[in-house]
């Protein structure tokens, strides 16, 4: 499957107010700058990479694990 840049653009115009929203009711105030980290790991030998939404006081947001 095929997505465009655009399609991920819209993607994040729709659901990111409803992501923000979500997490604030659940960690309560969140920072005013977020900041994507990236990093290599390997499971079982294999390569993976992990990604990780932190905010300006290094509150981890949310992890995401992918192959790609």
């Amino acid at each position: 499957m095929v997505v465009s840049y655009e399609t991920i653009r819209q993607w994040c115009l729709k659901l990111g107010p409803i992501f923000v929203k979500k997490l604030t009711a659940r960690q309560g105030s969140l920072g005013d700058r977020w900041f994507i980290d990236e990093a290599f790991i390997k499971i079982n030998g294999q390569q993976y990479y992990l990604w990780r939404a932190v905010d300006q006081d290094g509150c981890e947001l949310d992890i995401l694990v992918t192959k790609k």
